[in-house]
């Protein structure tokens, strides 16, 4: 079966500017001769869009390029449409991506979604929270409710 996939591109992710990746990714796809398009995350989270064009069009493919939240909240609305998911880290952290040993440089990490083999993560759900990575309680938790309730994006914005 081709492989069809869809880039999702989270603008705010880890601060950075987003327009040399997308600009990365189309190349990358391009010379590689997949069938692909990019879209942007958006922050309500609602992907009820394209979980109706991975079935209409059998999409086999959703790569992720964002951070830690984005991978998440991707993955939690997505979890269960059959579709592989790749990462393209653009995060403050990137804490599963580092985990799964997915290099930083985007190139790099395109090379491994066309190339790699995919892997089962674990994930798991805690007072109905949906969670692919880690969850804390205490003090990581808290910096991370704060974190996600800055607009400054970049490690700095943890301290």
């Amino acid at each position: 079966m081709r492989r069809k996939i869809v880039f999702l591109l989270n603008p705010i992710a880890g601060g950075k500017n987003k327009s040399r990746v997308r600009q990365v990714i189309e190349t990358w796809a391009n010379r590689s001769g997949l069938d692909f398009e990019i879209q942007v995350t958006n922050a309500e989270g609602d992907y009820g869009l394209l979980r109706r064009k991975i079935a209409d069009e059998r999409i086999t493919d959703i790569v992720i390029a964002g951070g830690d939240g984005t991978i998440n909240s991707v993955v939690d609305a997505l979890r269960d449409t059959g579709v592989c998911f790749g990462i393209i880290p653009m995060g403050s952290g990137n804490g599963l991506a580092l985990t799964a040993g997915i290099p930083k440089n985007p190139r790099k990490a395109l090379d491994l979604v066309l190339h790699g083999k995919p892997t089962a993560t674990d994930a798991f759900i805690i007072n109905e929270k949906f969670s692919c990575m880690l969850s804390g309680i205490g003090f990581d938790a808290q910096v991370a409710h704060d974190f996600a309730r800055q607009e400054r994006r970049g490690l700095a914005t943890y301290v």
